[in-house]
């Protein structure tokens, strides 16, 4: 079968004046027009190609890959706006199509949303939305507080920062618990925090529990090891400063501190931290646990 929206692998059927036909083994067939033909291929070579819509609405094949496939969500720029919707770059000579619609706020041209891909059921064009909560759902959650997950960052509130979680769920990391910049359409690894009896998610950039202060304790290792083993933090280091330096909190940072200090791997002075090449120095005193 072939794929509208996706990646196909597809076989030479027969070379046209106007281009390659390309089949399944299903005996389905699209063509490859001479403009997307790039290299030399002769009948029964198998070629990946992507499948969409022309700008006449035939359905075609191109050798070019855009940068999201359909049903995916993925943040792209806005080309263009026109009296019937806006149109993303997403890699292929026929802009994506965000109808008006499907627009959750106006769009302007030159700025980055996040969208989700998706095959119109009226149309059968490819398509894009900012309504993003229409393709993500709660209510069949197979998470565990801790685990490891792939977010997309899609939409800020005066809470946080709200985010797509493994393509498929919602989670939101609170502005309290963000110790780096953050921007819409950012991806990074983050860990489920706690899932709420409503099956709301709250998420974390750190580790959850002691797995952040140990991941917090390599940083800083590695740190000392580029710096001459040496850090310009001290106890009477602002929140800031610490966040700015390793985007962590002032509690996590002591905590690992304490660890490292506990296991004679560094020494506290009052002018900062200095990493341990001997035997600790008996008068070094532990951080203080106010803030």
């Amino acid at each position: 079968m072939i794929e509208t929206g996706k990646i196909n692998t597809l076989r030479v059927i027969r070379e046209t004046s106007v281009g390659l036909y390309l089949g399944d083994d299903e005996h389905n067939e699209v063509l490859l027009p001479n403009s997307h033909i790039h290299e030399k291929y002769k009948v029964k070579d198998k070629i990946e190609v992507f499948i969409y819509n022309d700008s006449e609405d035939r359905i075609i094949a191109t050798t070019k890959k855009p940068i999201v496939e359909l049903n995916h969500f993925v943040c792209l720029r806005v080309k263009a706006v026109t009296e019937i919707g806006a149109f993303m770059d997403w890699g292929l000579e026929k802009d994506l199509f965000v109808p008006f619609n499907e627009q959750k706020f106006e769009m302007q041209a030159d700025k980055y949303y996040v969208v989700y891909v998706f095959l119109d059921d009226v149309s059968k064009r490819i398509v894009a939305s900012t309504k993003i909560d229409k393709f993500i759902s709660n209510e069949d959650l197979k998470l565990e507080g801790g685990a490891e997950v792939e977010v997309l960052v899609y939409e800020e509130s005066p809470l946080g920062y709200s985010c797509i979680i493994n393509d498929k769920h919602k989670g939101l990391i609170y502005h309290n618990d963000v110790y780096q910049d953050v921007f819409i359409g950012d991806e990074f690894i983050a860990y489920v925090k706690r899932i709420r009896e409503d099956n709301l998610i709250d998420l974390s950039l750190q580790k959850v529990g002691f797995k952040n202060v140990l991941s917090a304790t390599d940083t800083i290792l590695d740190y000392l090891d580029a710096h001459d083993g040496y850090l310009d933090l001290h106890d009477k280091s602002s929140p800031d400063e610490i966040a700015e330096k390793f985007s962590m909190s002032k509690a996590t940072f002591k905590k690992s501190i304490g660890v490292l200090y506990r296991h004679r791997k560094v020494l506290i002075k009052p002018d900062g931290v200095y990493l341990v090449t001997s035997d600790p120095e008996p008068e070094n005193e532990e951080l203080n646990e106010e803030n």
